[in-house]
């Protein structure tokens, strides 16, 4: 990004153009903001848990640790699909295509965006998604 813009107190509004460059910056931030705070809670995590990993001579606290322990794997496991879904993100910030729903085409509100950044769909695609889905889980 060759031109600097200042994001401190820069909100989306509806009242410019769709994904112009300050948008395409502030969402860029946000993102990447999100992404490290990210990888910073999985570090503290891998220190935690290498810190747990001391052998528990009960049986219950050996129990407790493990399920402990698969909990935080898990979480770590959805914030790994999570980053890869903040790249993906960036990457669509950087080809133009950042914004517009995958399924319509259309821009996706900034409302939205600003509350789901890597959202993919507008809030009605999300909807007929969510309600193809549940007529299929419901068969």
């Amino acid at each position: 990004m060759s031109e600097n813009i200042d994001l401190a107190n820069y909100v989306p509004s509806e009242n410019e153009e769709f994904m112009n460059s300050k948008q395409r910056a502030y969402f860029r931030t946000k993102l990447i903001a999100w992404k490290n705070d990210i990888l910073r809670e999985a570090r503290e995590t891998l220190g935690h848990l290498a810190e747990e990993s001391a052998n528990h001579p009960d049986l219950a606290d050996r129990a407790s640790s493990e399920t402990d322990r698969a909990i935080e794997l898990r979480a770590r496991d959805r914030q790994r699909k999570l980053i890869s879904k903040i790249d993906a993100a960036v990457q669509r910030i950087d080809d133009g295509t950042y914004g517009f729903c995958e399924e319509t085409g259309e821009p996706i509100s900034l409302k939205r965006l600003d509350a789901r950044p890597i959202a993919t769909l507008s809030i009605e695609a999300q909807e007929r998604h969510e309600r193809r889905e549940k007529v299929y889980r419901d068969e």
